[in-house]
């Protein structure tokens, strides 16, 4: 068995949370960022370019990687950028995790450029929201809601 399988395996049978990070390679540091924040909190996530079974190109094994991460993991985070939201990559996994995961353990982290803009397409204001909370730090929620869930209380 794979390292990272190994991983899952054991963060599953302890009950901690796992999640698969769609991002742009070109946003590494920032999702690097939101992977040890989430981690503090002893959540396990997943960024591709970590796995050692990806091929050195992408291709059809990629894809598929991809495709089986996305399904075995309980949670899909979209870190909406620039970057991301010009990618070919991305707005497919998103597509993709919409047609196999549950509508709640779909979260869009939305981020801001220097000029304050968001981005995202409208597509993205579908889901949940990951955002700073008032209390408690990093909350989750639904669309134009003002109320939401602490990220460290998000269930399985």
């Amino acid at each position: 068995m794979e390292k990272s399988a190994i991983v899952v395996a054991e963060a599953k049978a302890l009950g901690r949370q796992t999640a698969f990070l769609s991002h742009s390679h070109h946003d590494n540091v920032l999702a690097k960022g939101v992977q040890e924040f989430l981690q503090d909190m002893g959540w396990i996530v997943y960024i591709d370019w970590e796995d050692t079974a990806m091929p050195p190109v992408p291709d059809r094994t990629t894809a598929a990687r991809i495709k089986e991460k996305i399904v075995e993991l309980d949670w899909f985070l979209f870190l909406a950028t620039e970057n991301s939201m010009a990618s070919r990559w991305c707005p497919w996994e998103i597509g993709y995790a919409d047609g196999k995961k549950q509508y709640d353990k779909i979260l869009i982290i939305p981020t801001l450029d220097d000029l304050g803009r968001a981005h995202g397409n409208e597509y993205l204001q579908l889901y949940r929201r990951v955002s700073d909370a008032t209390v408690g730090g990093a909350g989750a929620f639904d669309p134009n809601a003002t109320d939401g869930t602490q990220v460290r209380y998000l269930s399985r």
